[in-house]
């Protein structure tokens, strides 16, 4: 999603559509929602019709419609859209040296191509207009690229969207890579009804939309049928059916949401979880206490909000067609947190004085008395672009010592320590605020794998105030910690009312013995909403087909409903490879070789595709085509130290363990911190006769305090006989587990012989 932009000022949608049969209004509105129809990609789809058409009518929502970021978020690029510095401008990274430039009223970028060397592109599209835009690029084979490079508005200079070092030419996260790629990552909601069309036989597309950038029909759905009621209706009487669906909240988190795509199609009024499934609260993407961390966008952290679940949605606070606030300031909030309860807030109150400086504490008008910088903290994305949290948190600086989440307070007050913001706190408002209920330590707990985390998680499950995104994640969360027996907790969360726990349910079975997975959600099987039904088909992948009973069927539809996903994914490799694990755990191995295939085709240089054809050969007893494989996706990424470890395992089962030894310990190099590349570099060195080296290695990492590492280590002093060093480790071992009577025994005795020396 890195190359999708989606500027912070952008939220709102568009109301239903008002006929103003107004000659004027044509001729503005016209104007401000103009297409270009010079772009070759423009295709009025089935049931939809020519972006003016709606202009002609609605004058005033197209005027306001035409300033909002939505209406800017693609254009052709011409003097009036593109906003870079093209004039001779010369931008440089690590090396890497890209120029600007203009010609005949077209724009042209010279930087490193696919191929390593120099080359010229031509700008064909600019990409999102504020704080930042990007430039679309045509590579051939109808791949639209996004530079990394963009320009910054506010600054006016460009800059490089990535981090660290630059990647390979022609690799995945290169700009000419899949990662970048317009048609695969940013294609849903930039453009009206964009329609990728892959052509799986080339690896080419021939996308369409039927608008440039989002227009009216990405918000109030295909217009055909609104504009042949329009052009039938008795003018001097209001539509009683105007052939449009209401737009509500699921319009705007079909794009404003981090999901993974189900099905192609989604138009508004229909099921978000149809086709979308949302990713829950993974500790890669929020901290434990829901705070946005990754590039997520709003779905996720509004709702696990108050005002969610009380049924405030996005236009309640967003101006439908500006996309702009409704008002200024605190005045925004103030619309429901009044002194007196608004009445049509029936199970909870959100009245209180709250724009006053008892509540916040800093004067009136100042920077820390706007509600929006304490509740809604904001975080910038690709590196200029500044978003708001909208799960509207209230400050818990406590939390962040503990747990490194952030909070306003020190965010704003640049310098101070957390423990100096709670002790504030303290002063104005007592010490309660800290035994504010958190989903923090749940969630953190189980990120650090701690089972007492499980009991936490527990409670937040069957705790029905709780967002159902919390809970569906808390259930996921659970499965991830091990070692505790939750197949009940599952199964009861397979029953949930909400799809959001019933989803998460589906995602924790994964994680539980392949036998006890199908008592624990076969119901999800013929669930409501699709999301779910692929959530559980995926985690009954294993189950022998004769277990299925009366469920065979329900079984067969989800797959199914799979399928829909995979052909919609077409062009994304992570999604080909998943689904082939799935056709191997259904014992389809001809099948689940092409799908791992299909997707190193996709993207060649993604180290993870080869690597899980490697396995898929293993598993199969493919020894010498698994060990091939390895060696080929070492040759794509040699600093990879998960493909040195998987290369050695190979030549270990090809009994090559001279080069196995080689290829541990260039594992070792590459990743120093991960303890099962060092035992079994350890293991291989003693199996060779070199047990010797192999402790001396081992002692250098026993600093460490690793269990694995010094319990080796143990044990090969003993197989050398070199006691006083195996007293060492043995109390070392002690220390780390205290209730291990054998250790306790074993240095008993160690001492005693020791001593008899």
């Amino acid at each position: 999603m890195a190359a999708c932009v989606r500027s912070a000022a952008v939220r709102g949608v568009t109301l239903l559509l008002f006929l103003l049969l107004t000659f004027a209004g044509r001729s503005l509105a016209s104007d401000a929602l103009s297409t270009p129809a010079t772009d070759p990609q423009i295709s009025i789809h089935e049931g939809f019709v020519d972006q003016k058409t709606c202009a002609s009518c609605h004058a005033d929502q197209a005027a306001a419609f035409s300033k909002s970021h939505h209406a800017k978020a693609m254009a052709l690029a011409d003097d009036e859209t593109v906003r870079g510095d093209f004039d001779n401008s010369r931008f440089e990274h690590d090396g890497v040296v890209t120029t600007f430039n203009r010609r005949d009223g077209r724009f042209f970028v010279n930087t490193e191509g696919a191929d390593g060397s120099e080359g010229e592109f031509e700008v064909k599209y600019t990409f999102a207009y504020e704080p930042l835009q990007q430039y679309l690029v045509e590579i051939g084979g109808g791949r639209l690229q996004a530079l990394d490079v963009a320009w910054d508005t506010v600054r006016r200079q460009w800059f490089w969207l990535g981090d660290g070092t630059p990647a390979k030419p022609g690799s995945t996260y290169h700009w000419t890579g899949p990662f970048y790629r317009w048609n695969r990552t940013c294609i849903d909601c930039h453009s009206t009804d964009p329609q990728a069309k892959l052509q799986p036989q080339t690896n080419e597309y021939e996308s369409t939309y039927v608008a440039t950038s989002i227009g009216c029909q990405s918000c109030h759905g295909p217009g055909a049928k609104h504009v042949a009621s329009a052009q039938s209706a008795d003018v001097s009487s209001p539509m009683t059916d105007t052939g449009l669906p209401k737009v509500e909240a699921n319009t705007c988190f079909a794009c404003h949401a981090r999901r993974t795509r189900l099905l192609d199609g989604y138009q508004p009024g229909k099921p978000f979880l149809d086709y979308f499934s949302p990713a829950l609260l993974r500790e890669d993407l929020y901290f434990p206490d829901g705070q946005i961390l990754d590039e997520v966008f709003e779905h996720g952290s509004f709702q696990q909000s108050k005002m969610a679940r009380a049924g405030v949605t996005c236009l309640d606070c967003h101006r439908p067609h500006d996309a702009g606030l409704k008002a200024e300031g605190n005045a925004l909030c103030t619309q429901c947190h009044t002194e007196t309860k608004p009445e049509r807030f029936v199970n909870q109150d959100p009245s209180g004085l709250f724009d006053t400086p008892e509540h916040t504490r800093h004067q009136a008008g100042s920077t820390g008395a706007q509600c929006a910088n304490c509740h809604m903290p904001e975080r910038t994305y690709m590196k200029v672009d500044p978003r708001r949290d909208h799960s509207f948190v209230i400050p818990r600086p406590d939390l962040s010592a503990t747990l490194g989440t952030p909070n306003a307070c020190t965010t704003c007050h640049v310098g101070r320590t957390n423990d100096w913001a709670a002790e504030t706190m303290d002063k104005w408002y007592g010490t309660q605020w800290r035994k504010r209920p958190s989903i923090a330590h749940a969630f953190a707990g189980a990120a650090n794998g701690d089972q007492a985390a499980v009991e936490a998680l527990r409670a937040l499950v069957s705790d029905h105030d709780q967002a159902g995104i919390v809970r569906g994640s808390a259930i996921a969360a659970m499965s991830r910690t091990g070692g505790v027996e939750i197949t009940a907790d599952i199964q009861t969360a397979a029953a949930d009312a909400d799809p959001l726990v019933r989803l998460g349910a589906a995602e924790a079975a994964g994680n539980i013995p392949p036998e006890q997975r199908l008592g624990a959600i076969g119901n999800l099987l013929g669930d409501a909403t699709r999301a779910v039904r692929v959530a559980a088909a995926n985690a009954l992948a294993g189950t022998p087909p004769h277990l299925f009973g009366d469920q065979q069927g329900n079984f067969e539809a989800a797959v199914a409903d799979l399928r829909a996903y995979v052909e919609t994914n077409g062009d994304v490799a992570e999604a080909q490879s998943n689904y082939g694990f799935f056709l191997f755990a259904r014992q389809r191995t001809a099948e689940a070789e092409a799908a791992f295939r299909r997707a190193i085709s996709l993207d060649p240089t993604l180290e993870a595709m080869r690597l899980n054809l490697a396995e898929f050969y293993r598993a199969t007893g493919r020894n010498d085509q698994s060990e091939q494989t390895y060696a080929e996706a070492i040759g794509m990424a040699p600093e990879s130290a998960d493909l040195r470890y998987g290369h050695a395992l190979s030549l270990v089962r090809k009994q090559a363990l001279t080069e196995a030894i080689t290829e541990l310990q260039e594992a070792v190099r590459l990743d120093p911190q991960t303890s099962r590349y060092k035992t079994t570099f350890a293991v291989a060195l003693d199996s060779a006769g070199r047990t010797d080296e192999a402790l001396d290695k081992l002692d250098g990492w026993a600093a460490g305090e690793d269990a694995d590492i010094i319990g080796l280590a143990l044990r090969y002093s003993l197989k050398l006989r070199r006691l006083p060093e195996a007293l060492k480790y043995a109390e070392d071992l002690a220390r780390l587990r205290p209730e291990d009577q054998q250790i306790s025994g074993l240095i008993g005795q160690l001492t005693q012989a020791i001593n008899e020396k």
